[in-house]
């Protein structure tokens, strides 16, 4: 399979580079049958585009068919000595170099470098290669130490078995996907879809499943958090370097044995329990303990600077690990409110329909999936600025930033108490007006965090911690 270097026919002149890359499948699913034996002419786009709240970032959302009629349109015309060498219209017979029968010339295919096998041989060598190798675009001769690639026009002619077509057009769709820099799979789950942009941007991107998130790092959309940062975060809430922490804030190692002791009540005589061991020691300075009971002995005789050293090492770690947590702890909980208030969506629809039956139209009631809708941006937003938090330097634009989180929090958990509690305690014709002046507030605090932050990434206010 071969990619066009010109443009890409979505701004007429601009083009893109696409490198070659051997990648699995995972997300064009098994029921979309691709069909690459015909190549359709380029149509115009009956995908939904849809344009970001506050600027211009233009993208489309891409069905199976409609990614594999814009992969098509990409793909350069067969190379015409690949068809003069691949497909020679000889008499007789030649010998096939893989299983060495001799074979009619017509059974016999072969590529630009002149190595040829009979059919038979081809289409077990590409079946192992994509369904047990996983290799879509990259798969070469089947010489030995070839590198020469075999076209997808190939492929499909020497190629019978559906399921394993199936699978190798699956392949190179995920390839190609995956090597344009303006195109991305949805990562909602059994979705897809693929999202198709004018430019590739750190900006957040809505597929037809519903599913909201980073076009750059196909996380959840993020902001205020750039997707580096939020790397190092997912890095260390996976790492087991916060366990490392609290064990240099908690624990010492024994001096004679180096094993893990744990301090768990005052006396700081301490006894080894490894019983090959059994060292008495003092935790505060790992000396021998039987000079402590000595009138002339303190843990004093220690180097002052020594002393001092290891004990700012521990309070440094301790400070390290209660600092991590504090943010830690504030994030899982905003995500974990995000899940549950997604399911406020069944218990006003009920309300939505209530409100229906006295007389309130359809479109009348939608303030109330509009207040869950920001409830939601607002916890999704609130969930990041605790990762912006936890690598930013303090400052007086930091302490701004605080002041518009906590406003934003204040005013979130108002409003998160009223749809869930409240709602139900209060006359119809009094709800509308209290949701819409709670869930707008919301919107405004969201608003004024995110425009300080993005003024702040304009101006190099904000200074990280490594």
């Amino acid at each position: 399979m071969n990619f066009n270097n010109g443009s890409i026919p979505y701004n007429e002149g601009s083009g893109d580079e696409h490198s070659m890359c051997e990648l699995d499948s995972r997300n064009v699913s098994s029921e979309d049958e691709i069909n690459l034996n015909n190549h359709p002419e380029p149509q115009a786009s009956t995908s939904e585009s849809r344009n970001q709240e506050d600027d211009e970032y233009i993208f489309d959302v891409l069905s199976a068919d409609e990614l594999v009629e814009f992969m098509l349109a990409e793909i350069n015309q067969v190379n015409e000595i690949m068809k003069a060498t691949g497909q020679p219209q000889l008499g007789g017979v030649e010998q096939c170099e893989i299983c060495l029968t001799e074979q009619p010339s017509s059974d016999m295919s072969g590529l630009a470098c002149g190595h040829r096998f009979c059919s038979d041989c081809w289409s077990g060598y590409l079946t192992t290669r994509v369904m047990e190798d996983g290799v879509g675009c990259t798969i070469s001769c089947a010489a030995h130490g070839c590198d020469i690639l075999v076209d997808d026009e190939t492929v499909l002619r020497l190629v019978a078995e559906p399921r394993v077509l199936a699978r190798y057009q699956r392949l190179i769709t995920d390839t190609f996907v995956q090597c344009n820099r303006r195109l991305c799979w949805c990562p909602g789950p059994d979705c897809g879809r693929a999202i198709r942009v004018a430019y590739p941007d750190a900006r957040p991107v809505l597929c037809s499943c519903g599913h909201r998130f980073c076009f750059a790092c196909g996380d959840l959309w993020h902001e205020p958090v750039r997707c580096h940062l939020l790397r190092r975060w997912r890095k260390k809430c996976d790492d087991d370097s916060e366990t490392f922490n609290w064990l240099s804030a908690n624990t010492k190692e024994c001096p004679k044995c180096k094993v893990t002791i744990e301090k768990d009540g005052g006396c700081n005589h301490m006894i080894c329990k490894n019983q090959s061991c059994r060292a008495d020691f003092c935790w505060v300075c790992l000396g021998p303990w039987e000079p402590h009971g000595s009138s002339w002995y303190s843990c004093n005789r220690f180097d002052e600077a020594e002393a001092r050293a290891a004990r700012d090492a521990q309070e440094l770690s301790r400070a390290a690990l209660n600092r991590y947590l504090f943010y830690f702890n504030r994030f899982i909980n905003h995500s974990q409110s995000l899940r549950f208030e997604s399911r406020l969506y069944a218990s006003v629809q009920q309300k939505m329909e209530e409100m229906q039956q006295h007389n309130m139209s359809w479109i009348e009631v939608q303030f109330l999936k509009k207040a869950v809708d920001v409830l939601c941006s607002c916890r999704q937003t609130l969930m990041y600025t605790y990762v912006f938090a936890y690598y930013l330097q303090k400052n007086n634009q930091s302490t701004i930033f605080e002041e518009n989180q906590k406003d934003l929090e204040r005013c979130t958990e108002l409003l998160s108490e009223y749809l869930e509690r409240d709602i139900t305690q209060q006359l119809l014709a009094d709800i509308k007006q209290t949701v819409q002046d709670k869930y707008r507030y919301c919107e405004n605090r969201r608003k004024v965090l995110l425009g300080h932050v993005l003024e702040g990434y304009e101006r190099d206010w904000w200074v990280y911690s490594e």
